[in-house]
């Protein structure tokens, strides 16, 4: 079995939830003996990125459009890729480069799946662009899918509004590497990151509107004054928001208690993670939040909107959900924080969550066994 994986970008920076899901379900798929190519732009792609998938045909094509991900390529050059796989799994949604894929995936009448992982909503920047995509290519991308894949269950509404029923909708959720969240040496992140000894809530993703990194400084500075010994924390790239949420620190008299790290990978990442009191995720709009699973296997618990596909993290005792709003957040906060004990069996709940239910090796079989039902063989 030979599966192509499509997704615009792999790079671990600016690319998101859809960018770590490729990566990590392209080496389990390795792992599991599957034959794997990944088709991608070169935008942020890097030689470690490219070596930690070795074994794994990586394709780069060259990007001329950074904001539209347009590439540089032959459409036969896409079509010969096309040709020499089994299936086709197309991640995300408004792409050039899954149109490109599509039409070749058309011609040569081969089975492929798709999986927008949220992306199916004309929300945000680019309303018309995306409306006219949706017309020209989109939505046929979309309906005519030998499979429909959610990463979780808010998003089935979401392809039934481009036609496709809940029946033909599969449930295969984000995954996490369990062995890559080792904790090592929390004392020297906060000395490199100069933390202090203060317990501290983090923020983990891009620094944009939709991600709602405004909605949780605007809470936590509602709140300051009633968790006195609690700093936030972004870690993260600029999305468009850096200024604007400095100078709401600023002006919010918050500037001593708000720090910005910037994008933080590998070790750093995950150490920010165990340094943590809390973990909140206050996103407006989100199909399966990875951070949910990134705090979880290292026991830290979750505040989270209810916009982030996540509503379980109440139910198994990992954590609160809560209205995407200023309010909801400063009453989430208040909540979580007065009673501090509380927070590390929340997190060992997520954890233990994570583990069974999360994990790649259980994930994968799902997927596996979805390309061998459309194929109809055996691997």
């Amino acid at each position: 079995m030979k599966i192509l994986n499509v997704n615009m970008s792999l790079d671990p920076v600016t690319g998101g939830g859809t960018v770590e899901r490729t990566f990590q379900m392209t080496r389990s798929l390795f792992r599991a003996g599957i034959g794997c190519t990944v088709l991608t732009t070169d935008l942020g792609l890097t030689e470690a990125r490219v070596k930690a998938m070795e074994g794994i045909n990586v394709i780069a094509l060259p990007c001329i459009n950074k904001r539209f991900y347009i590439l540089k390529s032959s459409y036969r050059n896409i079509k010969n890729i096309v040709q020499a796989v089994d299936i086709v799994h197309l991640m995300g949604h408004w792409t050039f480069i899954n149109a490109l894929v599509y039409l070749a995936v058309h011609r040569l009448n081969k089975p492929y799946v798709v999986c927008p992982a949220g992306a199916l909503p004309i929300y945000g920047r680019s309303k018309y662009i995306k409306m006219l995509y949706n017309f020209a290519i989109g939505s046929d991308i979309i309906r005519n899918a030998n499979a429909h894949i959610a990463i979780a269950a808010n998003e089935i509404k979401q392809f039934q509004d481009y036609g496709v029923t809940a029946d033909k909708v599969l449930l295969i959720p984000n995954g996490i590497n369990t062995e890559e969240f080792q904790e090592s040496d929390i004392d020297g992140f906060r000395e490199k990151y100069r933390l202090g000894s203060n317990p501290f809530i983090l923020f983990m993703g891009r620094l944009n509107f939709i991600k709602g990194p405004d909605l949780l400084l605007h809470a936590f500075s509602k709140i300051m004054n009633e968790i006195q010994n609690y700093h936030l924390v972004f870690v993260g790239p600029d999305g468009g928001m850096l200024t604007k949420l400095k100078k709401m620190a600023t002006e919010f008299n918050a500037s001593n208690r708000v720090h910005f790290l910037g994008y933080l990978g590998g070790p750093d990442k995950i150490q920010a993670y165990y340094a943590a009191d809390l973990v909140v995720i206050p996103s407006r709009q989100e199909a399966m939040s990875i951070v949910v699973l990134e705090a979880g296997i290292t026991g830290t618990a979750i505040l989270m909107t209810n916009q982030c596909g996540f509503d379980e993290v109440a139910r198994v005792g990992g954590g609160m959900v809560v209205p995407a709003s200023v309010d909801g957040l400063q009453e989430g906060l208040f909540e979580i924080l007065r009673y501090p004990g509380k927070l590390k069996p929340m997190g060992a709940n997520l954890k233990k969550h994570v583990i069974e239910i999360f994990s790649w090796e259980s994930v994968i079989i799902k997927y596996i066994d979805l390309f061998k039902k459309i194929l109809g063989r055996d691997m």
